[in-house]
């Protein structure tokens, strides 16, 4: 049996979610140290890189992300909560105007899809673990022809 008090926790913790998806699209770093811990890690090895360990690691991030793709939106597309954690069905959307890696500006838009499950205390978020199809998206900018 789920409590009413239990549902508003949950309820609580999707609002926090949906507020860092919009603080991420308004570019509002300061609403983002609000809802992200300090000590924030950000667990990933969909593009082979390293963890984020913090919440400024996490702002340099999609800093660099902008600088990539300076059209970039994100959507939630699903989102559900249990306990102190949130799973989510994002979009991810932008137009690649700079180098990603050693992959150079295609002009492309890239539309991806991805999960990401938030772990929430004291109305922050602390942790997130997110994956998605790499291959799917280095195809949408034409960075990978596969052999035909």
């Amino acid at each position: 049996m789920i409590h009413s008090n239990d549902k508003e926790k949950a309820e609580l913790h999707k609002n926090i979610v949906r507020e860092f998806v919009d603080a991420i699209n308004e570019q509002n770093w300061d609403k983002l140290d609000r809802l992200v811990a300090p000590n924030f890690v950000r667990y990933s090895k969909a593009a082979g890189e390293p963890g984020i360990c913090n919440r400024d690691e996490l702002k340099a991030f999609l800093r660099r992300e902008l600088e990539t793709f300076p059209d970039a939106k994100e959507s939630i597309e699903d989102m559900l909560a249990e306990a102190d954690k949130v799973a989510v069905r994002q979009r991810f959307q932008g137009t690649q105007q700079g180098w990603m890696g050693s992959y150079p500006p295609s002009g492309k838009k890239l539309t991806a899809d991805y999960l990401a499950i938030y772990r929430l205390q004291d109305n922050q978020i602390v942790e997130a673990w997110a994956v998605w199809d790499n291959l799917n998206g280095l195809k949408q900018l034409g960075h990978f022809n596969p052999p035909t």
